[in-house]
């Protein structure tokens, strides 16, 4: 098998221009190719690139924005709005102000509205009321 693929390659004549033109273009076209997947493989991974890169700087906000919370809920200025406002404690020194409702509370009443009859018309008489409206 080898024999014969030597044979047939000692059979060639190399030193014809047209020979040489066709291995070079065919190499060429080879070439192109490998060039031509190169650049969709780059641009692919350029655009993913650039969907990560968004991802990150969104990560990296949000990052930001958490540590900021960590930091103002570790603050002794949220400490003490949060006892004052959602447990009502006071400082020593304070005086606590109650608020006391009247004994004597009225409510005002809310009307109900009453839900008119409603007559059952027959057929015909619907009919009527459609067509020449109200007497």
């Amino acid at each position: 098998m080898m024999e014969k693929i030597k044979n047939a390659f000692s059979k060639i004549n190399w030193t014809d221009k047209r020979l040489i033109a066709i291995v070079i273009v065919v190499l060429l076209v080879f070439l192109m190719m490998g060039f031509n997947n190169r650049l969709i493989n780059m641009n692919r991974l350029t655009k993913q690139e650039n969907i990560l890169q968004t991802r990150i700087a969104g990560l990296e906000s949000t990052k930001i924005a958490v540590e900021e919370r960590i930091a103002y809920a570790t603050s002794e200025v949220a400490l003490e709005e949060w006892a004052r406002e959602s447990n009502h404690l006071i400082e020593p020194g304070d005086q606590a102000i109650v608020l006391i409702a009247p004994d004597k509370v009225q409510a005002t009443p809310t009307p109900m509205p009453t839900p008119e009859e409603k007559t059952s018309l027959s057929n015909f008489e619907t009919w009527k009321l459609l067509l020449f409206g109200e007497d």
